[in-house]
Formats: structure tokens, sequence, C-alpha cells
């Protein structure tokens, strides 16, 4: 007899038709593209674009018979018009399959470049919750950095400079037919951008971890990508051809991503927004900025939880009481930041006291995502929170 005093819920897991992940395994892009089209265009941005990651990506397509054309519109923080004119490329070249190939801007900006190219119309039509009619081109989502995990997602961001606002699509079709994840393609990324990256990854497994959107799925991937941070980051960081540190870096973000796709973030994510779009600071850094504030405040929401990313990131409990050992966890956090050399306070990087206002309303303007937020904020909590991180 089932028991009916146990409340059962749905829970949804999102994750790309295939997932490809090993060093070298690039070399398989050819054959993935093969089955999906014929003529393929890479999406990055102009500093990529002049890498040898990307001559050896072009290289690698040309000898397996793939056409390939170039995009190199991808800004940060993509405005609109990043996607909107890279679907102008596709739709004159007549590609048939886009690969996305960079950090999260890179693969945001393909993923919108699909769907607009099949759906017609601009970017900005498909803002919101599953307002894309049907699929768009097939995508192969490559990362080179460790963080994002947008190679894994259904959703990308995209910043509407008319009102200086963050605009999110949510879609089945942002899904990836195929992430192809290869950690040696992070080799040569810059420590800074290390940092960023990586403390972005760790973001999107701690606010899922926490998140009262949390389930069955998304829980272990998180437990796993917050573990390997916490290792692997600061190594990642200080020497950056570290192949074993390379390696499990790319599959914490990935793993992350895999995570807060289907058990959602919080308000360090609503928080950071108005960082990126009033101060042009990266996503990373500024996710990483706000997580220890926004952990602090969080504490009381899940006492448990937070006690476990305490162990989780090597932090002795033993005896604690869960809200002792919570509290262990902002200092890990708080540890790390200053082990990859993140600054920790809005004053470092040239915020004033007079700018807290306009962030509190900028917060406020993402209030979508307080719903899973472990804690409910107001606009005084905003406050507050902004204040602790001056």
């Amino acid at each position: 007899m089932v028991n009916m005093k146990f409340k059962q819920k749905t829970d949804i897991f999102y994750s790309p038709t295939k997932i490809i992940f090993g060093s070298g395994s690039i070399n398989d892009l050819p054959q993935e593209i093969e089955s999906l089209g014929k003529k393929a265009l890479i999406v990055t941005d102009s500093f990529i674009a002049k890498t040898e990651t990307i001559k050896k990506i072009m290289k690698i397509m040309e000898a397996g018979g793939i056409e390939v054309g170039l995009y190199e519109g991808v800004l940060p923080e993509p405005p609109l018009e990043s996607v909107d004119n890279g679907v102008k490329v596709a739709v004159d070249g007549g590609y048939d399959v886009i690969v996305g190939v960079g950090g999260g801007s890179s693969l945001d900006v393909a993923k919108g470049i699909s769907i607009v190219t099949t759906n017609g119309g601009k970017v900005i039509d498909y803002v919101g919750m599953d307002q894309v009619p049907k699929a768009g081109l097939p995508k192969i989502l490559i990362p080179t950095t460790a963080g994002t995990g947008s190679e894994v997602t259904r959703v990308f961001v995209v910043t509407d400079n008319s009102d200086n606002t963050k605009k999110v699509v949510y879609s089945l079709y942002c899904i990836a037919d195929v992430a192809l994840v290869d950690p040696l393609l992070s080799i040569g990324m810059p420590a800074a951008v290390a940092a960023d990256t990586g403390m972005d990854a760790l973001v999107h497994a701690i606010e899922t971890y926490v998140a009262v959107s949390a389930t069955e799925f998304s829980d272990p991937l998180a437990e796993k990508a917050i573990s390997l941070i916490a290792k692997y980051l600061p190594i990642a960081v200080v020497k950056g051809d570290n192949a074993e540190a390379r390696y499990y870096m790319a599959l914490a973000a990935t793993l992350a991503g895999l995570a807060f796709a289907s058990g959602g973030l919080g308000a360090v994510h609503a928080l950071s927004y108005p960082l990126g779009t009033e101060f042009h600071m990266s996503h990373g850094r500024s996710n990483a900025i706000m997580l220890p504030y926004v952990m602090e405040y969080n504490l009381p929401g899940n006492f448990e939880k937070y006690a476990n990313i305490s162990e989780l990131m090597g932090e002795m409990t033993e005896d604690l009481s869960d809200a002792d050992a919570a509290f262990k966890a902002v200092e890990a956090v708080k540890g790390l930041l200053t082990n990859v050399e993140i600054p920790q306070s809005l004053r470092d990087y040239g915020i004033k006291k007079e700018d807290l206002p306009k962030l509190v309303e900028g917060g406020m303007n993402q209030a979508r995502l307080f719903v899973p937020n472990p804690r409910n904020l107001t606009k005084e909590d905003v406050k507050k929170i902004f204040a602790m991180a001056f």
C-alpha cells in the first residue's frame, strides 16, 4: 500500500543530447558536424578568433572535409546585436550547423543565432520562458573556459542596452545537440580568467545546491563540482599548464552547469547582474564578489546544506552544530577568493557608496531569481547585502 503521507514531487533533468568529454576530444568534431550538416559557422569573439585554438579547430574541421565560416562578433556581456548580426551571417552564408567556441558569451550567442536563424525576427522576440516555437539550427558548443556551463544548459542571456538590463531566453531548443568539452582547450587561459570562470562554476554549484528548487539529480552533481573546484581551482590559477587541474576544472564546470540547468540559481546571480551592466565587470568576477555576502545572508535558510558545503570544501566540522558548520562555508569561500587573488570588496573595483542605490535597483529588477533562493529578500535586505559587500 502506498504511503500517501510521503509527499512526492516531480523532478526534471535537462541535458544535451550528447556530451563528449576528454582531453583531445576536439578531434571528434568533424564527425559530429557530419552527423548534423555540411557547412558550419564558428561563433566566437574577436580575441579567441586570433588564437591558436581557433586555428587548430578550423584545421581539424577543414581536414575532415567540413566547409567552415567564422563569425567573431561576440562581445562581453553580449548585447542583442551580437546575436542578430550573427543571424545575418548564418542566413547569408547558408550555414546549417552552428559551432560555438569560447566562454559563456560565445556559447550563449551561438544558441541565439541557432534559434533566430530558423524562427525569424530578432532575439528579443524570444525572451522569457518557452517562447521559441521550433528548433534552431543544429549546434555544437565547445567551451574554452571552465566556468559558465553554458554548453549544457537550456538558457542564454543577452544584454538589452536600451534599458541596460539582462534578458533571458529559456527553451529546450537552447540545448546543444553536442557539448564537446576538451580540457586541453583551456590550457592557455590567463590566470585572472581562470579565477573568474572557476568561481562562476562554484556559484552555479552552491546556488543550485541550496536552492528550494534543488532536485535529486542536481544535488550529487553540485556536490561533486564543489569539491573539485575547492581542490583544483587554486592550482589551475597559479599553474595554468597543469593538465590535471584543467581536466578537473573542466569537469566541475560541466557538472555545475548540468546541476543548475535543472536545479535553478538564486540571489547571487540577481545581485551580480547590475555589476555587469553598470560597471562592465565580467559575469564570473561579479558572481565571485557577491557569493560570500549572499551566502552569509542565506545561512538560516538551509543550515544543513551549507554545513555540507563546508565539508565538501575541506573544512573540519566535526562536533559542530549545523549552524556553526554552515558559517565555515562562508569562510572557506573567502579563503578560496584570497587564494585566487580576487578582491572581495566593491570598493576595490572603484565602486562608490553613492553607487549602491543603483546596484540595489538593478538587483531588484532580477527578483525572479529570489524565488528559488533559500531565504526571501526584501529591498532592505538587498541594501544590507550590498552594504556588506561595500
